[in-house]
Order: structure tokens, then C-alpha cells, then sequence
């Protein structure tokens, strides 16, 4: 198993959240839990540090005990506002890290191998996840060494994260489905509306009764 100590782990909870009526969707409950509590026990093994990228009053996730870090310049512009704060903090408060692993806040069912598969195929550059035949360029492993681009995409106001990948000839890697009581499940299935939530509880019930 590679080792994980260049690595520090980002989630990404800043959005505002508008398809699931706003909020905090990481702080809804599948299975008695919050979905941000499940991906932090199945992320925070895979890194050498972990932190959370969300905006406003830092208290409603003290609870988790996780470093809070605030989009910076380009606050609420989405996923690679985040995944700058990352490499920024990372640059101040982690010396040693060369990758920022990312994923978001509303995918309780994470794959416990995600950051030793897509660092197995990086080839030193960037990889994302795949699974089904679709990408998920929030979920993936980005070298510090990305800055300049993340920034420059920033600036431009290209915020498109599959962009930003694609620029930087990211490698997907494909994780194949998983299974839930029976039930197949993307292991990527996040959590964009009330409708996904309650598929979400039925699972995790689904889980629990197995």
C-alpha cells in the first residue's frame, strides 16, 4: 500500500447547496448520522492530515474537530475555490505534502481505497474518479504543484473542475459499483437533493439490516 504521508485531505463543504434547498448537506442525517461524520471516518485513514473547506460561522462544524479553512480571494466560486484553499494551507501548515486529495462533503458511501487507487495510477500528475462511465473531478488527487493553473482558472472564471482535469490531462480511474443489502450502488453517490437523502436513509437502513 503506498504510503499517504505527502497527502492531505480536503473536503469540500463551502457550496451554498441550492438543489437540496440550502443548508448544510453534510449535516443531514443517513442512518442516525451526519453524511459529513461518515465521509470524515472513511477519508481521514486513507491521509497524513485532514481538513474541511467550508465558509461562515466555523462553529456549526466544531463538533468534528477538524482545521476549518475559508475560501480565500475567490470565496463561494465553487469546488476549486476550495481545492485553492487547500493547496494554500497545505503550502503553510503542511511542508511536507506534495498532493491534495479531495472529496466532497455529501458522499457517505466513499470507497475505503480511494486515495491508494488513484494514487497507484497518477503517474505523478492529477487523477479523478470514475465510476458507471461518468467522472467525478471533485473526488481525486491534485499535485501542489496545480496552483498556478487552479489560480489562473480562478481568475478566469473558468470553474469548471472536469475543465480543469481535462487541461491538466488527469487520469480517471474507474471503481466499479458497490453493493448495499442487495442493492447496487455507485460508490460516488452524492447527495444533491431531499430526493437523494431519503435514497441515501433507505440504504443506509439496508446496511444496518444486513
Amino acid at each position: 500500500m503506498p504510503s499517504s504521508d505527502h497527502i492531505v485531505g480536503i473536503i469540500l463543504a463551502g457550496g451554498r447547496s441550492q438543489r437540496f434547498g440550502g443548508g448544510d448537506k453534510g449535516l443531514a442525517t443517513v442512518g442516525g448520522r451526519s453524511i459529513l461524520s461518515r465521509v470524515i471516518d472513511r477519508f481521514r485513514p486513507q491521509v497524513s492530515r485532514l481538513i474541511l473547506n467550508a465558509n461562515g460561522d466555523t462553529q456549526r462544524f466544531a463538533q468534528f474537530g477538524l482545521q476549518i479553512v475559508a475560501d480565500g480571494d475567490n470565496p463561494e466560486l465553487g469546488p476549486l475555490s476550495g481545492l485553492l484553499a487547500g493547496i494554500d494551507w497545505a503550502q503553510e501548515h503542511a511542508p511536507g505534502a506534495r498532493v491534495i486529495a479531495t472529496v466532497s462533503a455529501d458522499v457517505p458511501f466513499l470507497p475505503s481505497d480511494l486515495v491508494e487507487r488513484l494514487e497507484v495510477h497518477r503517474n505523478d500528475g492529477v487523477a479523478i474518479a470514475e465510476s458507471g462511465g461518468r467522472r467525478h473531478p471533485t473526488i481525486g488527487l491534485w499535485p501542489i504543484t496545480t496552483r498556478p493553473t487552479v489560480a489562473d482558472a480562478l481568475t478566469r472564471g473558468a470553474l469548471s473542475v472536469d475543465r480543469l482535469a481535462r487541461d491538466l490531462n488527469a487520469v480517471a480511474v474507474s471503481f466499479p459499483m458497490g453493493e448495499i443489502g442487495g442493492t447496487e450502488i455507485d460508490p460516488f453517490f452524492n447527495i444533491n437533493t431531499r430526493d437523494d437523502l431519503s435514497a441515501a436513509r433507505v440504504l443506509a437502513e439496508k446496511s444496518i439490516e444486513g
